[in-house]
């Protein structure tokens, strides 16, 4: 375990590295006092995230605050890491935007309708890794 207790801050290439390999995230959205939270679907697209949606609370949310947060994580036995996207999240307007969009294969994992896609733009990326390992003694002599 290195000196940071075992977590390690990810450059951008490595975070970005980590979310062209995963396809389910959560995208946070806030409106007045109220902060919502959703788990979406997405793909990488030249590093901004693209989701699809139906109309609904969600969109409706990005429409009224477009700041947004953007998380995805995964872990083994043994590693876990976690990436923070901070961005603006707006709705693709051109059919050539949409056009284009609907060659990168993302579909919905559940069988519903969803005509609008979404795209995140960063304005900050950030992630950390771990390793895994048990609880040092919590009550035993503690190295100074």
């Amino acid at each position: 375990m290195d000196e940071t207790g075992g977590v390690v801050a990810l450059d951008e290439s490595a975070c970005w590295e980590r979310l062209g390999g995963q396809q389910l995230g959560r995208i946070v959205t806030r409106v007045g006092d109220a902060i919502d939270i959703f788990p979406v679907n997405f793909v990488v697209d030249e590093q901004s995230i693209l989701f699809r949606t139906a109309e609904g609370s969600k969109l409706f949310e990005l429409t009224v605050d477009d700041r947004v947060l953007f998380e995805v994580d995964d872990h083994t036995d043994t590693d876990a890491w976690s990436v923070v996207v901070r961005g603006r999240a707006s709705r693709l307007e051109s059919s050539a935007d949409v056009a284009r969009a609907d060659t990168l294969g993302l579909a919905p994992w559940i069988p519903t309708l969803k005509y609008n896609y979404v795209r995140v733009t960063p304005t900050a990326v950030s992630g950390r890794a771990f390793t895994r390992a048990p609880e040092p003694d919590r009550y035993g002599i503690q190295p100074y």
